[in-house]
């Protein structure tokens, strides 16, 4: 047995070590090479302090090489990789180091202060900076000899990633090897990735898209990435005379559309433009193709699934949809109530089943089994039809998640925050269509006697919750719509505030 997902780096390296893997945004370059000993330096350091095959690691650092190759080390390691937001407050890590109980914790040193109360549980706490400087590199800087990867085989776990609970306690999503090496594969045939491609990423890491499909996809093609640190819209327009391909949520494509030089000549040696994370909107598409030439290709996937469908790289890549499943994928659109599968063109709740689909929720297995259906097809909670032709369409989401940024909100975090406020009688928090973000967090609340105003919320809620799950807006309501049965009806206040970001 060797490493399953380790094993399929090995097998697409490069035949040159000293091609490049990644240039930063200071010209950095780390080759094939250097990616081989320093993730296996990693993965040393990592089996000295004690951790084994199943151990979890979790990060909470700024982007760089060294997380990346930190990633790997764990994985080599046999060892659980636990990327944490960066704008996660130590409450919220506070929750996640102790339902996952990881036996190293590698966080920004700037914070290792601030953390210092919720960190105490954890064996080894390390540090990394947005340089690549810290403890944790001083480790694996130690480890001079070469390492060799432990056994892991398709069906071990290499990853846990959190994602919104229906009660608001986040769940952590299992990963297998082979969820990870499986969809890789697929993407980079799918989407003609080759050893000649050189990504932009400018996307978090901690997140499935940056982490997995960008530099999974990149791994498993034998390419390059210019690594950003984040969304710079005038920076990455002036690298793709030297790049192929962008991956990136809906809010690169409205901020590179604010730049004058995007035309056709600023992409003639661009060959593809992905989106995902959130719904792309048509006009964007539009927009995009008529600035450029060249038609967005979006996709579907969620933390639990990776990748589930994609346009095609090749044929219609139609605004409003996310094409159609990707091959190993069985999709299929089921009535909420009896489960009875529908024809084409009626919406119901989307289901997946594949390589690609997780294991289940960490320590909850009633949740995980009531997210499973007896066939294996997972329960996605996103509501949607296929089309004639075998498009899919996302029109909403059952679980109420807002997906803002490319960031998952789910409203009951942030409605139990508002109404513990002295003077709120309840709120409703949905997501509203936002063109920089694809949908912006909204609060409604009902004030009683002595009811903060807008300020007074945002105030209470800065620092309690990561900035992307706060409210872009408060309003206020003398009540809240319900039907018979007494249930918030978030679709009218949806529907009576959909305009609100337009203006």
């Amino acid at each position: 047995m060797t490493n399953h997902l380790f094993a399929l780096v090995r097998e697409r390296l490069p035949a040159d070590p000293n091609k490049t893997f990644i240039e930063t945004a200071d010209g950095h370059r780390y080759s094939y090479g250097d990616l081989l000993v320093r993730s296996g330096a990693y993965a040393g350091a990592l089996v000295a302090l004690g951790v084994k095959p199943g151990d979890r690691v979790a990060a909470q650092v700024e982007k760089s090489a060294e997380i990346l190759f930190l990633y790997l080390g764990a994985v080599r390691a046999g060892a659980v990789f636990l990327p944490l937001n960066t704008a996660y407050t130590p409450a919220e890590i506070g929750y996640f180091l102790g339902d996952a109980e990881p036996v190293v914790f590698v966080c920004d040193p700037a914070r290792r202060e601030a953390l210092a109360a919720v960190t105490q549980a954890v064996p080894h706490v390390l540090t990394l900076d947005a340089a690549g400087r810290g403890s944790a590199s001083e480790a694996a800087d130690r480890e001079t000899e070469a390492f060799t990867d432990v056994e892991r085989g398709p069906e071990d776990l290499a990853a846990i990633l959190y994602t919104s609970g229906t009660t608001g306690r986040s769940k952590g999503a299992m990963l297998s090897h082979d969820n990870l090496a499986s969809n890789a594969r697929t993407l980079a045939e799918a989407w003609r990735f080759t050893p000649d491609d050189v990504l932009i990423h400018a996307l978090p890491v901690f997140h499935t898209h940056g982490l997995f499909v960008a530099t999974n996809t990149v791994l498993a093609s034998g390419g390059s990435m210019l690594f950003l640190p984040r969304l710079d819209a005038k920076l990455i327009l002036s690298l793709m005379p030297r790049a192929t391909a962008m991956m990136g949520v809906p809010t690169f494509y409205t901020r590179l559309l604010k730049e004058p030089g995007l035309g056709r000549e600023a992409v003639a040696g661009m060959r593809l433009f992905v989106s995902g994370s959130a719904p792309l909107l048509a006009e964007t598409h539009r927009e995009w193709q008529a600035r450029t030439g060249h038609a967005i290709l979006e996709r579907y996937g969620m933390t639990e699934t990776n990748m589930s469908t994609s346009n095609p790289y090749e044929g219609d890549r139609v605004a409003g949809t996310v094409g159609m499943p990707l091959p190993g994928v069985a999709l299929r659109v089921v009535d909420p109530e009896s489960g009875t599968v529908l024809p084409d063109d009626e919406v119901g709740m989307i289901e997946v089943r594949g390589p690609n689909v997780f294991k289940g929720y960490w320590r909850m297995p009633e949740k995980t089994a009531a997210e499973f259906k007896a066939d294996g097809f997972f329960i996605t909670g996103d509501l949607g039809k296929v089309d004639p032709r075998g498009y899919v369409h996302i029109v909403g989401r059952g679980k109420d998640l807002i997906i803002t940024g490319g960031f998952n909100v789910y409203p009951k975090e942030v409605e139990t925050e508002i109404d513990a406020m002295p003077g709120v009688v309840e709120s409703a928090v949905i997501g509203l269509p936002h063109a920089d973000f694809g949908e912006g967090v909204t609060a409604v609340v009902v004030p009683g006697e002595g009811a903060p105003d807008e300020a007074a919320v945002l105030a209470h809620l800065e620092g309690r919750l990561a900035k992307f799950k706060c409210p872009k807006r408060v309003l206020f309501a003398a009540e809240l719509p319900r039907n018979a049965m007494g249930k918030v009806q978030k679709n009218l206040l949806r529907d009576a505030h959909t305009g609100l970001y337009r203006s």
